[in-house]
């Protein structure tokens, strides 16, 4: 796929609840990670949704004055991480934060960077990030952006830094 299409299950234009503010989510289609009691079942054929430019993506979140960023979900997004990390960058010109749900945690994401170059491109581009799985055994409506206590909301930016997962604060 060409790096400027991202396969979507679809797009929700304000969002209070898939990050911190106004945002704009953009759900990938496709997941590898399958997960007992996940939010988004429908999103985890990788030959399900629809096809998008993320120019398109950007214009549409350009036109809503209200939105403070733009939210990740799935999905899987860092299966489609190329197109995403273009995405990322040019909400950060626009002056948006990224904000990105991942089944993967981030030790998992550092530790492939090897092998899945284009993973490192995303993660740099990603300001939040809500990383591991959706444990049913461990759901909880009283987390904050998350749906299970072994996700954890982390400040990117400090946690490449240091090269270990840092908790996001006042978000």
């Amino acid at each position: 796929m060409a790096d400027n299409i991202v396969r979507l299950a679809g797009v929700i234009k304000e969002s209070i609840v898939d990050g911190p503010g106004i945002r704009m989510t953009v759900f990938t289609q496709g997941c590898p990670h399958h997960c007992e009691g996940c939010h988004n079942p429908e999103t985890w054929d990788f030959e399900g949704g629809f096809d998008c430019e993320i120019e398109k993506l950007i214009n549409t979140a350009k036109k809503d004055p209200l939105l403070q960023g733009l939210t990740f979900s799935g999905g899987e997004p860092f299966a489609q991480a190329k197109p995403l990390a273009k995405l990322a960058k040019m909400c950060h010109e626009n002056g948006y934060n990224v904000f990105c749900y991942t089944g993967y945690t981030f030790e998992k994401l550092v530790s492939s960077f090897d092998t899945h170059p284009e993973w490192k491109e995303l993660l740099e581009e990603v300001d939040y990030l809500v990383d591991g799985p959706f444990i049913l055994a461990e759901k909880s409506l009283m987390l904050h952006f998350r749906g299970s206590k072994n996700q954890r909301l982390l400040d990117v930016k400090k946690s490449l830094a240091e090269n270990k997962a840092i908790d996001a604060e006042n978000v």
